[in-house]
């Protein structure tokens, strides 16, 4: 039986990385996106961290009642918010920056991580150290936020966004450091860049489909390419 993935967004812009990254695959995916709890994080200032630890319950226990198999929640300022003791769902939960982590654990070089959104950075670097020191690894990080740029993927202003990214990866990309970007929001520009410069940068989008691929047993879709014959006959 193919196996449904409800996947939470914060942002539209999400679904069309997951959607090509796992279009291979045989699996249904159904999108669930509130770009509004990140706007109220940020902006509004009577609204409550518990506010928001609420407002994500609330839509996780949504998404579990719609039959899927596996909630992926594709935002790490969600993930940073989500208190998983006050769920009552038995449905799995897969984070995106968890094998994102998992992968960046096991380099013992020096490594600079890319931001764009700063009200992630403390969350996400919270629960990386937290995750390292619970897998007894040591970290070398060095954490840069590419700054005045977060709003414009909010804008939806995706082509002006993946402009900014790309021209500050360019000016460390040749730096003696490994480099990676934390947010989904970034590997579009970040793998260009490493197309275009041969440089190697590690997303959170390929150890995800890894992991989804393993953990739910998932198999690619065999297309059979048929070729049209003409049948003569005399």
């Amino acid at each position: 039986m193919k196996k449904r993935l409800g996947c939470l967004h914060a942002h539209y812009s999400n679904i069309e990385y997951i959607e090509n990254a796992l279009s291979l695959y045989d699996v249904e995916l159904i999108h669930f996106v509130d770009p509004a709890l990140m706007y109220r994080v940020t902006s509004d200032e009577k609204f409550k961290v518990v506010d928001a630890q609420n407002k994500v319950k609330e839509q996780l226990e949504w998404i579990a009642q719609c039959n899927v198999d596996v909630i992926l929640i594709t935002c790490t300022n969600y993930i940073a918010i989500l208190q998983e003791e006050q769920l009552s769902i038995s449905v799995p939960i897969i984070k995106i920056d968890e094998p994102y982590f998992e992968f960046i654990c096991n380099i013992q070089q020096p490594q600079t991580i890319l931001f764009t959104n700063p009200a992630t950075v403390n969350g996400t670097m919270e629960r990386l150290h937290q995750y390292a020191y619970n897998h007894q690894k040591s970290l070398d990080i060095e954490v840069m936020v590419i700054n005045n740029t977060f709003e414009l993927i909010m804008q939806g202003l995706k082509h002006e966004y993946d402009q900014e990214i790309s021209k500050f990866l360019n000016t460390i990309i040749y730096e003696n450091k490994i480099i990676s970007v934390a947010q989904l929001s970034m590997v579009d520009a970040s793998q260009e860049v490493e197309y275009m410069t041969s440089k190697s940068i590690i997303n959170p989008l390929d150890t995800l489909i890894s992991y989804i691929v393993n953990h739910l047993k998932i198999e690619k879709i065999i297309k059979i390419k048929t070729v049209d014959t003409e049948v003569f006959s005399e």
